[in-house]
């Protein structure tokens, strides 16, 4: 299995979580998964890969995305990337993740978690 295992989801930034959910339910048919206060995982089809909708202040740059790689060893990802010369941020826990960012060439962020 490689270090890497899949994208997990895809984040946009958004003032309202309730106003943006129901724009994308409504207009792109998404189905809301679930939701917590800042933030609600919205299904995409058929997909595997479902969009989360994070509350923040949009990005008037560039719309904010960035993946989430999905690594059941998040652990030794983070030290084999660090090893690697990846900036990385230390790892994280939000309570029902453990995360670390990442930063590509050119600054891009990426995130790597974990989640049971």
């Amino acid at each position: 299995m490689g270090l890497i295992e899949r994208i997990d989801t895809v984040c946009l930034k958004v003032r309202d979580i309730n106003t943006a959910s129901s724009w994308y339910q409504e207009m792109l048919g998404l189905e809301e998964q679930y939701r917590e206060e800042h933030y609600a995982i919205l299904k995409i089809g058929e997909s595997g890969t479902p969009l989360t909708l994070e509350k923040g202040e949009p990005n008037s740059r560039g719309n904010g995305t960035y993946p989430i790689f999905f690594s059941s060893s998040i652990d030794e990802a983070h030290k084999t990337l660090s090893s690697r010369g990846v900036k990385v941020t230390d790892i994280q826990q939000d309570g029902l993740n453990t995360y670390f960012e990442l930063f590509d060439v050119d600054g891009n962020k990426s995130q790597v978690c974990y989640w049971k």
